[in-house]
């Protein structure tokens, strides 16, 4: 008994077996199933009544049932169940952690990672916005450690190369940066500061990711990493925008005066698996939307333009730009643009196709509404790539409509956990 793999084809056609690489000197490539294991599953945590059915299979009947998604990684499943009837769920940790590559003691990089591979990585986390759930598959791996801090504060630590992911320390969707724009701007520049301190004392390499949101509201499109950008210094997104314009003053700063080692990932609207259903952002809401049958909210008249990347292009880059010599900052993004209208359309369409291959149609079709455009938001977005592809050899591989189809299905499994 079998049962065919998802088969996933790059931009040009060619299937993608895994993500990361073999470059610069630093292997960080993945089997794609291996990850895909951990997410992309039909039920991440069962039913009471499942696992009860689960349990009375043999181990063949038992891989089909959840083979297309795992393709026989079973073992780095959850058992976790879900009792729907108490509306509770009983965790456990994992039957095993995933595969990690063996590397030599000169190899292994000791790696800090404010806010979130065979290396040893911290991961500091406030969890403002974010979930230990988010990380709950890697905990208590002996080369994982997460500590909950809030980066505003100082913190030591020894490590090597030192990621910085601001974006993930400092909210990064307009309602929950503008819950607390004072907070976000301190997180912006003290969080900044902090970091490249430890940079500093730690003779560490420090990448921080910035937003394309320095931009502002451009009036250079696409935009180039040359632009300076459109950005209203006092509207309701300027906390999040001049927040982390001044962390790349920070961090040229240190580069300049103190010699830090420095790089600087502008990143454009990223999506993938374990993105918050409910942070506001578009492609978690017209998802979320579409799954549970309500309409789909466009802001605007839907004309103002995005381009999304799926989030293992985005991590691929980081990784290239970290391994790299390119001290200037480095757009990271998918030059696929769409009107905002347009993309609540092929998310709309890409929801109905899951449901009806799953058996599960909607009684009714959602509709698109329309509601008053936000201040301040940018009429038009796409990243000018140019130097990641010339300085890194990097561009994405995945088209937004393969990453999009992933997503609905992380979604509905986690609606079918109780989870959403």
């Amino acid at each position: 008994m079998s049962t065919s793999p998802i088969t996933t084809l790059d931009k040009d056609g060619n299937e993608i077996t895994s993500v990361g690489f073999q470059r610069f000197g630093f292997d960080c490539e993945v089997p794609l199933d291996v990850l895909r294991s951990l997410y992309l599953r039909s039920h991440y945590i069962l039913a009471a009544e499942q696992a009860k059915a689960e349990d009375s299979l043999d181990d063949e009947a038992r891989e089909h049932l959840h083979a297309k998604f795992t393709q026989g990684l079973a073992a780095y499943q959850s058992k976790s169940i879900y009792h729907p009837d108490q509306n509770s769920i009983s965790y456990t940790t994992l039957t095993r952690f995933p595969p990690v590559k063996l590397l030599a003691p000169p190899t292994r990089k000791r790696i800090l990672v404010t806010g979130v591979l065979g290396h040893e990585v911290t991961v500091l986390d406030n969890f403002f916005t974010g979930s230990k759930t988010t990380v709950s598959h890697w905990c208590g791996h002996p080369n994982f450690e997460l500590v909950r801090h809030d980066v505003v504060e100082p913190f030591m630590i020894e490590c090597d190369p030192l990621y910085r992911n601001l974006s993930l320390a400092c909210p990064a969707s307009p309602p929950h940066y503008q819950f607390n724009a004072v907070k976000t701007v301190k997180t912006s520049f003290m969080g900044t500061l902090n970091m490249l301190g430890l940079a500093k004392r730690t003779k560490a390499r420090f990448l921080i990711s910035s937003t394309s949101e320095v931009y502002g509201d451009p009036e250079v499109h696409p935009q180039t990493e040359e632009y300076w950008g459109h950005v209203n210094p006092i509207g309701p997104r300027a906390c999040y925008d001049e927040g982390k314009r001044v962390a790349e003053t920070l961090t040229y700063g240190f580069h300049r005066q103190d010699g830090v080692d420095v790089r600087v990932a502008r990143i454009f609207n990223t999506y993938g698996p374990r993105m918050n259903p409910y942070d506001g952002r578009v492609v978690s809401n017209f998802i979320v939307q579409a799954l549970k049958g309500e309409d789909m909210t466009v802001y605007g008249d839907g004309s103002q333009t995005r381009s999304f990347q799926y989030v293992h292009d985005l991590i691929d880059g980081l990784i290239a730009l970290m391994n790299s010599s390119e001290t200037r900052p480095v757009n990271i993004g998918n030059g696929d643009e769409f009107t905002i209208g347009q993309f609540a359309e092929l998310v709309r369409e890409i929801v109905e196709k899951v449901q009806d291959e799953d058996g599960c149609k909607p009684t009714r079709r959602v509709n698109i509404v329309y509601r008053p455009m936000p201040t301040d938001d940018p009429q038009k977005r796409r990243p000018d790539t140019t130097r990641a592809k010339e300085t890194l050899d990097w561009q994405p591989r995945w088209t937004v409509r393969m990453g999009l189809e992933e997503m609905v299905r992380y979604y509905k499994a986690k609606m079918a956990e109780g989870s959403i």
